[in-house]
This record gives structure tokens, sequence and C-alpha cells, in this order.
């Protein structure tokens, strides 16, 4: 293979690296690659662990069955142990003579001429890539070492950027985690919360005034329909149905219909109708309504709530107000609130809004919500308080 060949086909391989994301997928490239540039017919790559193995262990040139009677992987000693801690190349003419040569299992292979070069990442040693038998006579010479060290140079960005491949999809798993907590939280609690209010009341009424029972048992039949809804808008990451098919006005107004029947405390809206907003917004504003009323009927105690939406400026507004016991906004709440004001402020960030929370104990709580009409993809919120 002359120079031009042998450059054509390391571009090949750290294309081949570059188009893979999982790291067993990129050692397996990096091997393959420089067993055939530097003509072996055995190599091995080994990414350490901290128990004295091997995380990843990769070989080539043997079978299936070879491979099986071998036996474990190695462990971290002889020449594999030194190329751990020295980021230095060692290329020898027969391994067997080499000072740091530990032998090899019963089933191993006869290896001859060696080299190997560690995988290094500024002062990390990220693994090893060894090649032994070069095909034609002479064993390694020089130009393969140097090719084998530019192999090895790539490999290891290729490695360090599968890594953070792996870590950011294990990061963006958290993240959808988090969101479908969030979601469930805000789709579903409230809507369970009174349904298992509604079920109560049927309950007390059935002993004596059967058909009140039964219209609470109607309602009962409703939330359970609509509740199945909103899973399924979770599961497949659609807008809440009521907005789907009647606009924000529309559910905010069913919505506080709804609470106010359910609850002992005046649920009222006010104001609206109100400029349309994208779907993502209104989404937003659907759901810290939800978030804000549930917050109040939940753990406020309150005698009334008004859920306000105003146009001005630009911007619509929702306001939830409330005249329950309050709390202090700077102390640490509880686990339900804490994680209803958690998933508000990150809605309201969300898409350029402003949220501001205001409450004291024993004065009631106002949740306020201004969104912009129009909002410049990338544009950052006013801080929510």
């Amino acid at each position: 293979m002359d120079q031009r060949d042998e450059l054509r086909a390391l571009s090949s391989a750290v294309l081949d690296v570059a188009a893979h994301r999982s790291v067993t997928d990129v050692l397996q490239t990096i091997l393959e690659a420089a067993t055939r540039l530097l003509d072996a017919t055995y190599g091995a790559l080994g990414v350490p662990d901290k128990k004295g193995s091997f995380a990843e262990f990769l070989a080539t040139g043997l079978t299936d069955e070879q491979w099986r009677a071998i036996g474990p992987v190695p462990r971290q000693h002889g020449l594999l142990g030194i190329m751990l801690c020295d980021p230095s190349a060692v290329r020898v003419q027969d391994i067997r003579l080499h000072e740091e040569f530990a032998g090899w299992p019963e089933e191993h292979p006869e290896l001859t001429d060696f080299i190997g070069m560690p995988i290094t990442a500024g002062d990390q040693i990220l693994g090893e890539l060894f090649l032994a038998n070069k095909r034609a006579p002479g064993g390694f010479t020089a130009d393969d070492e140097e090719l084998l060290r530019l192999l090895a140079g790539h490999a290891a960005i290729a490695l360090v950027n599968a890594r953070l491949y792996e870590k950011s999809r294990e990061l963006s798993i958290v993240d959808e985690r988090n969101r479908l907590a969030r979601e469930l939280h805000d789709a579903v609690t409230q809507k369970l919360f009174s349904l298992r209010l509604t079920a109560d009341a049927a309950a007390a009424l059935l002993p004596r005034d059967p058909e009140r029972a039964d219209a609470e048992l109607a309602t009962v039949r409703t939330l359970a329909r609509e509740l199945t809804d909103e899973l399924r808008a979770v599961v497949d990451n659609l807008r809440p149905a009521d907005l789907t098919g009647d606009g924000l006005d529309t559910a905010l107004a069913k919505q506080v219909a709804l609470l106010d029947r359910v609850h002992g405390a005046t649920v009222a809206l006010t104001g609206g109708p109100c400029t349309r907003l994208s779907p993502e917004r209104e989404e937003v504003v659907y759901r810290v309504a939800q978030e804000a009323l549930h917050n109040a009927l939940r753990h406020g105690s309150p005698r009334s709530v008004t859920v306000d939406l105003s146009c001005d400026g630009g911007a619509v507004t929702l306001t939830v107000t409330d005249d329950g016991t309050g709390f202090d906004p700077r102390a640490r709440a509880g686990a339900g609130r804490r994680l209803g004001l958690a998933s508000m402020r990150e809605r309201a960030r969300a898409v350029g809004a402003r949220l501001e929370v205001k409450s004291r104990p024993g004065g009631g709580t106002t949740i306020r919500l201004a969104v912009p009409a129009s909002h410049v993809a990338g544009e950052r919120s006013e801080p929510a308080t």
C-alpha cells in the first residue's frame, strides 16, 4: 500500500469513526482500521476500568472458537499495564523478549513482532491499541508507528465524542423523564384530585339523595374520560384535549366551571376573550392556570379563587388570585407545591414569559403570567420570581 492509498484508507477510517455513535462501535472501527492499515494479523483494543481489568476489550484476527478458548478478558499487568501508565509507543521485533512480557494463556496465538500505542486525550490515557504479526516481512516500521500514532489521535477525539454523545443521551433521557413528570403532575394530578372529591360526594349522597348521587357519578365518568384523554395527550406529546378543540378562553372556562362545582370554594373566571397565541404559548397559559388552581385549592384552603385573562399592550396576562392561607415564597415549600412552582417557572421561561408569585402567610396568593403575543426564537425571558 503506497502513501496515497494509506492516506485514503486513513481518511475513510476516520470518517467511519465519526459516523458511529456508540463507544463500542467507535472502538471496533478504530481496531479494524488500524489492523488493515498496518497489515497486521492480530489486533486488540482495550479501555481500562477502575478494577484492574478492562471495561471494553476487542480483538481481531481470532476465530470465535479461539476467543472462547483463550478465556477471560486480560488483567492490567505486564506490557498491557505499562501502556496504560506511559504514553510512549512500544515497538519490538519479538514481544516474548520484552522485559515486561508476562506470558499468555495456553490457547493464545503466538505473537512475535508487536506495536502498541496508548490512546490519549491530553494527560489522560483512554485506552491502548496494539497489533502483532505484520504480514509483510521485517516487522513494524517507524512509518507504521507514525501512522498508528496519527490514527490513535483521531481515535481519541472520536472516543471522547462518543462518550459525550452517550452522556448527552443519558441527560436527554433524564430531561424527558422530568418532562413527563411535569406533564403528569400538571395534566393528571388536578383531575385525579377532582375525581376523588366527586366520588366522595357521590358516596355521601347515595343513601339520602340517589338522584344527586347519580349526577355526581356522571361527573366522575366525565372526569375519567377527560383523564384518559389527558394521559393519551401526554404520551403522544399532544396539546390538552380542551385546547385543541375549543381554544384557550373556552378551555379555561370549562376548567373553572368544573372546579367550582366539585370544590367548596368559589372559583370564577373574569376577562377574556383575548388575542390568540401560538399553540405552544396557549398550552403554557392553560397549564400554569391548572397548576395555580390546583395549588390554591389543595394547599391554600381558600373561600374563593379568581382566574383573570386579559390583553394589554401586546401581551396576554393570566392572573390567579386566592384568599387562602398563603405561604412564604422564600421558605422551602412542600414537595407538591415545590414541583408545581418549578413547573410553572420552567414553562414560563420556555416561551419568554414572565411569571410572578406573590404570597404571604395568612394573606392569600397571586400568580401572574405575562405572555408576549410575539416571541422571537432564542429570546430570553426575565427571571421568574
